[in-house]
C-alpha cells in the first residue's frame, strides 16, 4: 500500500518498513524560499528554477529545513537574521549593509577589551550563497577579547510558531526538520579555515573556552526547541570542521562528542531524531558519530569527495543509523544522464541491501546559480524514477 510522503519519512526515521525508499532533493524543496519574490538577488525567481521546484514539490519526499531563531535556516551560517537581544549587542557590535554594483555587503564591527575587529560578507546576484571575505577573529588576542563578551548578548528570541505553521502547510508532502549549527560550527566560522585549524590544534584549552561559550546559548536553544517541538527530525551541522583532513580523530572526540553529543541527548529525550551532517572524509569518525547517540548521518560521500562507501556504512552501522545520501551534486550537474542513472542505481542498491534502519536517497548539496540545465533537470527526474521503481520491493 502506498504511503504518503510524510508517513514514508517518519517510518524511515523509526526504522519501520516503507513502501519504497524516500528520495529527497535536500535544499531543493528543503530551503524555505519564495520563487515569486522579485528581488534581483533571489535566484529562485529565475524561470529555470520553476520546473525543478515543481518537481521537488510534486514528487520528492520533502524535508523542509526550518529554524526557531532565523527566518531562513540557511542564513545561520552567515549569522544573518538571528533574533538576538539587540540592545545588549549594540554596546559592542555595529552592523553595516551596503550595495556595490551587483553585490551586497554586510560588515560587522566588534569593539571589546580595547580591540576592534571586523568581518565582511558578500552576496552576489547570480548565486545563492554568502562569501565571507573577512573573518571576525584573526588571532589568539582577538579570541581572548571575544571571550570577554557577556553571555547575555547571545541570548536569542526563540519562536516555534513558524515551524508549526510550515508543518501544517506541508501536510502530507513531507516533514519539517529543525536545522541548527553546533558549537563547533559557531566557533570555527569566526575564523578563516587556516586560522581555525591552527588555533584548534595549538590552543586547545583556549578553543575549549570558545566552544563552551557557544555551547551555552546553543544548548539552551536546543533544549527549549526540543521540548516545545518534540518528536521531529533535526539536522546538526558543524562536525565536519573536526573531521579529516582538517583535524585528527582525537580532536573530533574533543570538539564534537563533548559539545554536540549533549544536543543529541536533548533532542532524543523529547522523542526527536538527530541527524549529524558531516561532509568529506568520515571513515575514521563514524564510530564517534554513533557515540553521540545520533539517529542518522548525511551525506555519506564516496571517493573522491569523501572516503566512505555507502555499502560499508550500511553493513557496519545500518542498524543504528538512518543513512541519507550518497549522491554528489557535481554528478547531478555534470554527469551524462545514462551514466548518472547507474550511479543512482548503485546508491539505491548499496543503501537498501541487507538489514538496516532506513535509507533516504539524497544529494550532497544543490545547484546555487540562476540556470538549471536540461541535463541537471533530467538527473533529478532520474532520482525520482529509479526510486519509485522500487515501490513495494523494499
Amino acid at each position: 500500500m502506498a504511503m504518503t510522503r510524510r508517513q514514508r519519512l517518519m517510518a524511515t526515521l523509526r526504522g519501520e518498513p516503507v513502501d519504497r525508499p524516500a528520495v529527497n532533493f535536500y535544499e531543493v524543496g528543503g530551503f524555505l524560499i519564495d520563487p515569486a519574490d522579485p528581488d534581483e538577488f533571489n535566484i529562485y525567481n529565475s524561470p529555470d528554477w520553476k520546473t525543478l521546484l515543481d518537481l521537488a514539490w510534486e514528487r520528492s519526499d520533502i524535508i523542509r529545513m526550518c529554524s526557531a531563531v532565523s527566518a531562513r535556516s540557511h542564513d545561520q551560517y552567515g549569522g544573518k537574521e538571528i533574533q538576538r537581544q539587540q540592545t545588549a549587542r549594540d554596546e559592542f557590535f555595529t552592523e553595516k549593509q551596503y550595495r556595490q554594483g551587483d553585490n551586497k555587503f554586510h560588515q560587522t564591527i566588534l569593539k571589546i577589551a580595547g580591540r576592534q575587529m571586523t568581518s565582511l560578507t558578500r552576496q552576489d546576484k547570480t548565486v545563492d550563497t554568502v562569501w565571507t571575505q573577512e573573518h571576525l577573529l584573526k588571532s589568539v588576542e582577538d579570541l581572548k577579547a571575544y571571550l570577554k563578551l557577556p553571555d547575555e548578548i547571545f541570548a536569542e528570541t526563540i519562536n516555534i510558531q513558524p515551524l508549526l505553521d510550515e508543518e501544517q502547510s506541508l501536510g502530507d508532502q513531507g516533514i519539517v526538520m529543525v536545522d541548527t549549527e553546533d558549537p563547533l560550527c559557531a566557533a570555527a566560522t569566526l575564523f578563516s579555515m587556516e586560522d581555525y585549524t591552527i588555533l584548534a590544534l595549538t590552543e586547545q584549552n583556549l578553543f575549549h573556552q570558545l566552544l563552551e561559550k557557544c555551547a551555552r546559548y546553543i544548548h539552551a536553544r536546543t533544549q527549549k526547541v526540543a521540548r516545545e517541538f518534540p518528536g521531529r527530525l533535526w539536522r546538526i551541522y558543524g562536525p565536519e570542521f573536526a573531521a579529516e583532513p582538517y583535524l585528527p580523530p582525537a580532536l573530533f572526540r574533543e570538539y564534537v562528542i563533548r559539545y554536540t553529543g549533549p544536543m543529541v541527548k536533548m533532542i532524543k529525550a523529547h522523542g526527536g531524531f538527530a541527524r549529524i551532517h558531516c561532509h568529506g572524509r568520515t571513515m575514521n569518525v563514524l564510530d564517534d558519530i554513533v557515540a553521540t547517540g545520533a539517529d542518522a548521518v548525511d551525506p555519506i560521500e564516496p571517493p573522491p569527495q569523501g572516503d566512505t562507501e555507502l555499502a560499508y556504512v550500511r553493513q557496519k552501522y545500518g542498524d543504528q543509523l538512518v543513512l541519507f545520501g550518497n549522491l554528489e551534486i557535481a554528478d547531478i550537474e555534470n554527469t551524462e544522464p545514462e551514466k548518472f542513472a547507474k550511479i543512482v542505481e548503485k546508491s539505491l542498491r548499496d543503501g537498501t541491501t541487507g538489514p538496516g534502519r532506513g535509507f533516504v536517497l539524497m544529494p550532497s548539496a544543490s545547484p546555487y546559480g540562476r540556470e538549471i540545465s536540461a541535463q541537471t533537470l533530467k538527473n533529478y527526474e532520474t532520482m525520482i524514477e529509479k526510486t519509485c521503481r522500487l515501490a513495494n520491493n523494499t
